[in-house]
């Protein structure tokens, strides 16, 4: 086989993994290893070298963000061919499966993709009144979790232990029916529904031609349906090579199941494992700490990280008397850091969870230091947002009826609690969507004249641009509908303030432009507004698109996995949060280890770890103690403030002339 062209910029198990293609391979790649470089290079040795057409290539990933570095990376080095692959989210893949064969599973076209919050508004119309925000949430995890087993209502009741299982299977039942008769679908079966699919043997085949070849990364964040559906796709020849890291999975609570690496071997006998360990992020001493903390769990196959970066400073343990003195602290260090010629964006605080932010936010407000806080309110959270999406579903799918209890009264129409009671019982009694019932003849002889009226105006606007967005361009059809409804008007008028009308004016506009982006993005297909609208909803939080420029970055670990930073703050490593009480509790140890490894292993040159002896808890004071994982770190490399009181001292006032040196030079005075 002729080897690829890359030798001299790859390592030797970097260029194995590009090479090796007569049968399924897995590379674990290890944190900073050059894992989306060896997957790039594999895209382009396949076409330049094994003769596989670009077109028979699916290359997938979880994050859009993943998916687009990835095409862009690629389309570097083969220009136009680039276009020919398929680079895509799980998801993505799915939805592309489902519509273009949808039918055989009993939708129909249009369909309607769902977000988390109209999932569980279908969900809770139908259990039963006095089912609270908690058992409904419950009800809705357990749904995911049996398509996430790939269990169909019936095998879902029929595998139920408790009761508990059995009334989420009832559930199950009657929503996984619901959704068909809206014609809808969610997240979760956007990968279940494809597996569905490669049930029957025609279909399996016509997807196995369409792809000759898999490349999954990040595979340890796959779940049981995910990965039935890869071996589907690869079939019995394993044409497939899944890259992932069993050290960093981090995603069982949404059903990953790190034990996927250990059942490809088992389902592929002739697996070929290659191991990328050298890492090209950080220093010796993070990458041993890293790897003896790491160590503690169980593995299947055994890999220890290493660099050529030198050993690097010592990481930093330093405790904190409570919460307000460690975020004080952290501030501090950075806006001394900042004032010595360091970059805002170069530094990164890490913590559990987002309840540990508020705290790190205060601080850097107050000693003056621009900060970005990811996965706060998303965009898709607005009011205003929420209003055109449901908009936009109904020209999709006029059966949707979360969409068209959203818009019927937004801007308001004089529809009362009494039109909408007599139209959902009509729908209910007879077996209907809310829009198939409105335009029913005898439930429109129950409406007074200033009901059916305005009612009826509104369906046909509806069907008029429905009809538009299909024959015509999808974006000036939405938004000609907006005016048409006086929806812009309707958001100023009901605004506390001009400013307030403005904002919300600004993220419709915002909307309508990332419509349009992803319009031109399909590079001369003509993209249908079903289409747009499940890309949409598969982007996530605009955002986070966004470059947060030089900020300091707030995160939780869970977001932070795939960056990486030169200084980082890992916070709050404490009993209780990390690892966290309640994953302790369901025998969730292994992966809050996990956790702290991804935290550990974001640090390119400097980590800083804090804890805090006494942290505030609903008014009062709570004592902490430090992580048991913070006992797991090697002895050689770390400092521990508090060990040595006169090397904390002498390090104390070091950083304490630094800082005085700095505010000189910038005020120009010599002492």
């Amino acid at each position: 086989m002729a080897s690829s062209s890359t030798t001299s910029q790859l390592n030797p198990q970097q260029q194995a993994a590009v090479d090796y293609s007569s049968g399924p391979l897995l590379v674990l790649a290890g944190a900073g290893s050059g894992k989306t470089r060896v997957i790039t290079e594999k895209l382009i040795h396949l076409v330049r070298n094994v003769g596989v057409k670009p077109e028979r290539i699916a290359a997938i990933t979880f994050t859009n963000k993943a998916a687009k570095e990835m095409k862009a990376r690629v389309s570097k080095r083969l220009k136009g061919e680039a276009r020919r692959f398929t680079v895509s989210t799980f998801h993505a893949l799915g939805w592309r499966m489902l519509r273009q064969q949808g039918e055989s599973l009993g939708y129909r076209s249009g369909i309607s993709l769902l977000d988390e919050q109209d999932s569980l508004s279908t969900l809770r119309e139908l259990l039963p009144g006095k089912t609270d925000k908690d058992d409904l949430q419950a009800i809705r995890q357990w749904i995911s979790r049996f398509k996430n087993r790939a269990l169909l209502p019936e095998q879902a009741f029929a595998n139920a232990q408790t009761e508990e299982e059995m009334v989420a299977a009832r559930a199950y039942q009657r929503y996984f029916e619901q959704m068909r008769r809206l014609n809808a679908v969610d997240f979760d079966d956007l990968i279940f529904g494809p597996l569905q699919l490669m049930q029957d043997d025609i279909q399996c085949a016509h997807w196995r031609e369409q792809w000759h070849y898999l490349l999954v990364d990040e595979y340890q964040d796959t779940n049981e349906t995910q990965y039935q559906l890869l071996r589907k796709l690869a079939g019995p020849r394993g044409r497939i090579t899944a890259v992932g890291d069993d050290d960093q999975s981090i995603y069982g609570w949404r059903g990953a199941q790190p034990e996927n690496i250990s059942q490809l071997a088992k389902d592929y006998p002739d697996l070929k494992v290659v191991k990328l360990e050298q890492n090209y992020r950080s220093s010796s001493k993070i990458l041993r700490a890293a790897n003896q903390v790491i160590a503690h769990n169980d593995h299947e196959f055994e890999k220890q990280l290493w660099s050529a970066l030198g050993e690097g400073e010592d990481i930093r343990i330093i405790p904190c008397a409570s919460d307000e003195e460690e975020s004080r602290r952290v501030a501090t260090e950075i806006n001394n850091q900042l004032m010595k010629g360091k970059r805002a964006k170069e530094f990164a605080i890490l913590y559990r969870g987002h309840h540990l932010s508020r705290a790190f936010e205060r601080a850097l407000r107050e000693v003056g230091v621009r900060y970005h806080l990811s996965g706060g309110m998303s965009y898709f959270d607005r009011n205003e947002v929420r209003d055109v999406m449901a908009y936009l579903r109904m020209l999709v799918n006029p059966d949707d009826n979360s969409a068209f209890l959203r818009v019927i009264n937004t801007p308001r129409r004089g529809l009362g609690a009494s039109t909408m009671g007599l139209l959902g019982d009509y729908a209910i009694e007879h077996q209907m969507s809310l829009f198939a019932a409105a335009w029913e003849v005898e439930f429109l002889k129950q409406l007074a004249p200033r009901q059916r009226d305005p009612l009826e105006s509104f369906l046909k606007v509806l069907v008029e641009y429905g009809d538009r967005a299909q024959r015509g361009d999808p974006i000036e059809a939405v938004k000609d509908l907006l005016d048409q409804v006086n929806y812009r008007s309707y958001l100023d008028d009901t605004a506390d303030t001009p400013e307030q009308g403005e904002r919300r004016q600004q993220a419709v506009n915002e909307l309508i432009d990332w419509l349009k982006r992803l319009a031109e993005q399909e590079e001369g297909e003509e993209a249908t507004l079903a289409d747009l609208l499940a890309k949409l909803l598969m982007i996530g939080n605009l955002d986070d698109e966004e470059d947060p420029g030089d900020s300091v970055r707030l995160m939780t670990l869970h977001a932070a996995k795939g960056l990486e930073f030169p200084h980082v703050y890992l916070v709050g490593v404490e009993e209780g949060i990390l690892p966290h009480h309640n994953s302790l509790a369901e025998g969730a140890e292994a992966e809050e280890r996990r956790l702290m490894y991804v935290g550990i292993t974001r640090a390119q040159q400097v980590l800083t770890i804090t804890y805090c002896r006494e942290r505030k808890r609903r008014g009062g004071g709570e004592t902490r103690e430090a992580s048991r994982f913070l006992s797991e770190l090697p002895r050689d490399g770390v400092y521990w403030y508090g060990s040595d009181p006169n090397a904390d001292k002498a390090r104390n006032e070091q950083a304490a002339t630094d800082h005085m040196a700095q505010l000189r030079a910038m005020f120009g005075r010599d002492g």
